[in-house]
């Protein structure tokens, strides 16, 4: 059935490549993806660890439902000790690499040492094989992925792939599949280049049988009309996620000059209608009816011709209003050269905006940039940066080891300007109007965060009645008010590491769509798929299960409440533009530090943020590690 695929242990020091059952008392606790990665990660790795050591291991995790006609079930999990944070490193990434994965005979792969020389793993129907690489070495992340389907002689081969920043080891390269999926957040490409590992390739044509097929494919064709009527997949059809930019910067939600400012004036060209001088259509991943990401082609510029895919609204903010460039024009060519290297998005444009304006305030100058002028706009320099913190050349070199090892070499108060959580850079947007955002990328496992307890659905002022019967409790419809949304981040929190669980997309759950998938929804896919019953509560208890055990390993790594915390400048700096809901804004230390004991509260954790014995015992944890497998 479809939840016997294997993990396979792979040893790249010794070549060893043992592969076992995953027993399904462990799929009923944390059914797949990152559920399982996280178990195994706690069990598998020693504390303290070097993240770019050989002892760090990568996990790779297909979802529970992953290759079910529905939901963008095409997304795979990547996780390691992270070498920006030392937190809990874990990335989402979508495409068609996870299916074929699973075609492939595999759910999880557990890969530990390091290689003499560069390698790449091929899975191929019940078979491991461990190639040599030199040649893909210095290659690029699309060159790397057309030369191994070079060499195996198949086409239909899928690859996760590392660019010239992975080998670099620059701490958050990230991984790639296809023209544009990533794997972009907490540096998974820095730990596959420090173990030499350029590429994991799978072909597969196995079987993977459902428990009630018929059944499921109708369930399967509601799931999708069911997404296809909300008006933000409608939206995410015509603009990609481009679309929030256009009611962001109108009230005074983003970034821009780094944090001085939260509304990119004259920034017209950044609207999504825009796209349509580059856009030659839409493409989605696995199982997917959204179809949510721009194809463009940029045929005149100095980095002409380019054909992509993209961008995002993470490039959009990195490389459009946090350095103060209003050219969409700027952002499509800074997006196109992330990928092409492998950089995390978000973490590169965040550097380089805390860098401009650490050179605007004169904490560092030209001496320090070697001769870099990095003024505001200037998209040359963008270009240039993100070249440099590639190859690891000048002062890029500073800003490829990540926040906090640049904050400790440039020193000077530094740290201050610097908009980051657990060392990992924040999303462009400006949380001091919205508490609920604020408290969601604190309290975040692997750092600053918008994909781990983000409630987007909060900034539409729904009726209170709505929230309560989404939330379960009172929730204030008001963005800027403080109460019930501890809870609402709580909540968000287990349903999105249940999607990551099963493999689905989180834009087709409630995260800006409110009516969307969620708990019945997901019970009712995986007993038509797996035949494995779960009750919504039980299902929650899956998703509280695998949030804690992250916390258990982030504990175990020397964070606690301390961490929780945002940047000084959201309780010190007012928002200074906006509409009047927006604008003079700021976070209120009183009302944040109510809102984290309600969090953990609701957790079953203790003021300093440990799980109690007693919910340990309930989430069946007590006993972790356990080595199940």
């Amino acid at each position: 059935m479809v939840w016997k695929r294997r993990i396979a242990y792979i040893n790249l020091t010794t070549g060893k490549i043992i592969s076992k059952p995953i027993p399904k008392q462990l799929r009923q606790l944390y059914l797949g993806g990152r559920g399982i990665n996280m178990y195994l990660l706690y069990n598998h790795l020693t504390p303290e660890v070097d993240p770019l050591s050989s002892e760090n291991i990568l996990l790779v995790g297909t979802g529970l439902l992953c290759g079910i006609p529905a939901l963008g079930s095409g997304r795979c999990d990547i996780a390691a000790k992270s070498p920006v944070t030392g937190a809990i490193g874990d990335s989402n990434i979508g495409g068609f690499f996870a299916p074929e994965l699973r075609l492939a005979g595999f759910d999880h792969l557990m890969i530990s040492g390091k290689a003499e020389k560069p390698v790449y793993l091929l899975a191929n129907d019940g078979n491991i094989e461990i190639h040599d690489a030199n040649h893909l070495w210095g290659k690029d992340t699309f060159e790397t992925q057309d030369m191994i389907r070079d060499d195996v002689k198949d086409e239909e081969v899928k690859s996760l792939v590392i660019g010239v920043a992975g080998e670099n080891m620059v701490r958050f390269a990230n991984v790639r599949t296809g023209m544009k999926n990533s794997a972009g957040r907490t540096g998974m490409g820095c730990v596959m280049g420090s173990k030499n590992l350029k590429a994991i390739a799978a072909r597969g044509t196995m079987d993977i049988e459902f428990s009630h097929p018929d059944e499921l494919l109708d369930y399967c064709k509601q799931m999708n009309d069911m997404i296809t009527e909300t008006r933000w997949a409608r939206a995410q059809s015509k603009w990609g996620t481009l679309i929030i930019y256009s009611n962001t910067n109108t009230t005074g939600l983003i970034r821009t000059r780094n944090f001085q400012l939260n509304r990119l004036e004259k920034g017209e060209d950044l609207e999504p209608e825009n796209m349509d001088r580059y856009t030659i259509g839409m493409s989605g991943c696995y199982g997917c009816s959204v179809h949510c990401r721009h194809r463009y082609v940029l045929k005149e510029g100095s980095y002409a011709p380019i054909f992509a895919e993209g961008p995002e609204y993470t490039s959009l903010g990195a490389f459009g209003t946090m350095v103060d460039c209003n050219k969409m024009e700027t952002v499509l060519v800074a997006n196109h050269l992330v990928n092409k290297y492998g950089l995390d998005t978000l973490e590169t444009g965040g550097l380089i905006a805390w860098a401009m304006e650490l050179y605007e305030k004169g904490i560092i100058d030209e001496k320090d940039t070697a001769g870099l002028k990095l003024e505001w706009g200037n998209e040359e320099i963008l270009f240039q940066l993100i070249t440099q913190i590639a190859h690891r050349e000048g002062f890029g070199n500073i800003l490829a080891d990540g926040f906090n090892t640049a904050i400790s070499k440039i020193g000077k108060g530094s740290e201050y300007y610097a908009i980051q959580i657990k060392g990992m850079s924040s999303l462009h947007s400006d949380e001091r109007p919205t508490p609920s955002l604020a408290l969601g990328i604190c309290t975040s496992t692997r750092g600053a965060d918008h994909l781990r307890g983000r409630p987007a659905i909060d900034l539409y002022g729904l009726p209170q009645e709505m929230l309560q019967e989404i939330y379960g409790a009172p929730v204030s419809s008001d963005y800027t008010a403080y109460e019930g949304k501890s809870r609402m981040v709580w909540w968000q929190e287990l349903l999105y590491a249940v999607t990551d669980a099963i493999g689905t997309c989180k834009f087709q759950t409630v995260f800006c769509a409110v009516h969307a998938p969620k708990w019945t929804e997901f019970k009712n896919l995986i007993q038509l798929a797996t035949d494995m019953k779960f009750t919504e509560s039980e299902l929650m208890d899956v998703g509280e299960r695998i949030y804690t055990i992250e916390r258990m390993f982030n504990l175990r790594e020397g964070f606690s409440r301390k961490d929780d915390a945002l940047p000084e400048r959201y309780f010190k700096e007012s928002t200074p533009t906006g509409l009047p809901i927006a604008k003079g804004k700021k976070i209120d230390r009183n009302g944040f530090e109510k809102m984290l004991d309600e969090y953990y509260v609701l957790h079953g954790w203790d003021h300093n943020g440990s799980p109690k014995k007693e919910t340990l015992e309930r989430l069946g944890l007590d006993k972790e590690p356990s080595h199940i497998v």
